[in-house]
């Protein structure tokens, strides 16, 4: 691979760094389409600032746990291979960084700004890459013992469990440890319903993010020659798929429909490289009919107020996706093969553990030590306290 490297390839991984980075705008836009009109700007300044706290975090610590390379040497070193490293370390950054942007979503409205930033850095400089070297970088030998004992390692060629499902369930355990936003249960249990503030701000949010996966998705190849035109048509089909299955099950509903695109998206990304994009339109219809029923369930039933989603979203659709592709990978399905479904399975398993072991650790510790939640009136106002000397940050 190292003598492969090209200015091309540096290119390459570079556009896919900055589409994945503009993908945080849609992760921005689909929160400020959701959350009440008095907290729009707070979101948008906590998407922005969880990002520049990722790159601190992963430049600094996150990286190195995760493929045991720092950025200490010399500028002659760094620049090697037309500095195909830093573009690499650029692109798998957008990557850790969307973890804090997904569990922002579910946390919204009633989280404190600092204690939140804390944990961004706590979860992309530690938690996140302890799993992203297991999944991507063979350590502890977990993939070796996959291999050996069931065919074929964990197959997560664009993160469904690496990154989608490892935030979804971080923010299951952030969101059970703040509990719902005040007023939106009554005595009874009733939810009370809060609609999305902006339909076309969250639209626009899911439009970035489903163009922006295509850079997740074929860009995971991370060198040109790799490049796949498979990755980009199951992309797509699993979009189509979810999209529809949204439609349908949701009722027409504007919420579901444009979070149904991202349903197939998160699910395809595990086998985008190996399925028959007959199996990747499946895989995305099922996430849409995960994605409804789960949240519905879980705001209805579970009384887990969960703002946007997430763990629906990402946490369910992508374990889902980890599942998927050792069903739809597999050569008797149409896919290339070189899967295995235990594999699969057990690697789902492990990411899920560790996300939300991590989670519940990090959020644990910062809601004892500092506390994690607004109190009643700062919440009523829309204002985080610990920000509040900023005034567009927090709205009447």
């Amino acid at each position: 691979m190292e003598a492969l490297v090209s200015a091309n390839d540096v290119l390459f991984v570079l556009l896919g760094a900055i589409m994945v980075l503009a993908m945080h705008a849609g992760f921005a836009f689909l929160e400020v389409g959701t959350v009440r009109q008095k907290n729009q700007v707070n979101a948008l300044v906590k998407i922005m600032v969880d990002f520049c706290v990722s790159t601190i975090a992963y430049f600094f610590i996150g990286y190195s746990i995760a493929y045991g390379i720092n950025f200490f040497s010399g500028a002659d070193v760094l620049a090697a291979k037309s500095g195909y490293d830093l573009v690499k370390f650029f692109f798998l950054l957008t990557f850790a960084a969307a973890i804090p942007a997904i569990v922002s979503g579910g946390i919204a409205e009633r989280a404190k700004f600092n204690p939140q930033m804390a944990a961004t850095f706590l979860i992309v400089g530690f938690v996140y890459p302890f799993f992203e070297g297991i999944a991507w970088n063979n350590h502890f030998g977990f993939q070796e013992w996959l291999k050996s004992s069931f065919g074929a390692s964990f197959h997560d060629f664009a993160g469904s469990i690496v990154v989608h499902a490892m935030g979804g369930w971080i923010a299951l355990a952030a969101v059970m440890l703040l509990g719902a936003r005040s007023g939106r249960y009554t005595k009874e249990g009733r939810l009370h319903a809060y609609p999305p503030s902006n339909i076309p701000f969250l639209a626009l949010g899911a439009w970035i993010l489903t163009v922006g996966w295509f850079g997740f998705n074929v860009m995971s190849a991370q060198a040109i020659q790799n490049i796949s035109g498979l990755v980009a048509v199951n992309s797509l089909m699993a979009l189509a798929g979810g999209t529809l299955a949204a439609l349908v099950l949701g009722k027409n509903d504007p919420g579901f429909v444009h979070n149904g695109p991202l349903a197939g998206l998160v699910a395809v990304c595990a086998g985008s490289d190996v399925m028959h994009p007959l199996g990747a339109l499946v895989t995305g219809g099922v996430a849409g009919v995960i994605f409804v029923w789960a949240f519905t369930m879980t705001q209805n039933r579970l009384k887990i107020d969960d703002v946007l989603g997430v763990w629906p979203l990402h946490g369910l659709c992508g374990a889902w996706g980890g599942i998927a592709a050792g069903i739809f990978g597999s050569a008797s399905l149409g896919g290339l093969g070189g899967v295995s479904l235990v594999s699969q399975l057990l690697g789902t398993i492990a990411g899920i553990t560790v996300a939300f072991i991590g989670g519940g650790i990090v959020y644990g510790l910062l809601k004892k030590l500092v506390g994690i939640r607004l109190d009643a009136e700062a919440e009523f106002d829309g204002a985080d306290l610990s920000i509040h000397k900023i005034p567009s940050v927090s709205a009447d």
